[in-house]
């Protein structure tokens, strides 16, 4: 298949890049500073671009057989970059008749505010109250233009992101369901991603992630 990835140099967007190739797919990471892609692979491409710039999606989105999104950001200041960036990518593959979307987003967004107490004090009171607020802000923007889409769309919204291994445990969990463990590994996170592009089970489901 061929698979566009979005946030090709975050944590779990180089995972992303890395599980993708093994399983045969032809990649194309898409990045703002391409050097940040250091793995070398006869199937590996790297576009230089920006969410913001519809020209340089649109170049990624042509020819994909999906897309995979594991946007970030670095800034704490309130902002539009993923939600706009997401409208882009969402038009651009409406354009070119891609259909195929998977993104990353977070347990806390939408209707797994109940979840979100599974994850600690310092999430709770700190961390996503006060840090993160702007950004999961965003992350609601984000999840809204994707469901108004005519995409076949999945969101993952996974627990606490850690560098563990990869150990094949991941589940998805009802946005009700309180047991879901508070963190899980990215490389989990990122084979649970890829197992949606042949998966129809999930289309137009949101998904929490977890152990």
């Amino acid at each position: 298949m061929k698979l566009l990835i979005l946030g090709a140099t975050g944590g779990t967007g180089k995972k992303l890049v890395k599980q993708a190739l093994e399983q045969g797919h032809i990649v194309t990471a898409f990045a703002r500073n391409p050097t940040d892609v250091t793995k070398k692979h006869d199937s590996l491409s790297v576009i230089h671009g920006n969410i913001l710039d519809y020209i340089s999606i649109q170049r990624a989105v042509k020819g994909q057989d999906a897309v995979i999104s594991a946007l970030g950001i670095r800034t704490l200041m309130k902002n539009t970059i993923i939600s706009d960036g997401t409208k882009n990518i969402i038009n651009a593959m409406e354009k070119y008749g891609v259909k195929r979307f998977v993104c990353l987003s977070s347990i806390g967004v939408g209707d797994s505010k109940l979840q979100q107490q599974q994850l600690g004090l310092l999430y709770n009171i700190v961390m996503i109250p006060l840090l993160l607020k702007n950004m999961f802000q965003d992350k609601e923007v984000q999840e809204a233009y994707i469901k108004e889409s005519n995409l076949d769309w999945t969101i993952i919204r996974p627990a606490i992101l850690t560098n563990g291994k990869r150990t094949g445990r991941a589940k998805r969990f009802g946005h009700d369901d309180t047991t879901i463990k508070a963190k899980i590994s990215r490389a989990d996170v990122a084979d649970f991603m890829l197992k949606q592009l042949s998966d129809k089970a999930n289309i137009h489901k949101t998904i929490s992630l977890s152990y």
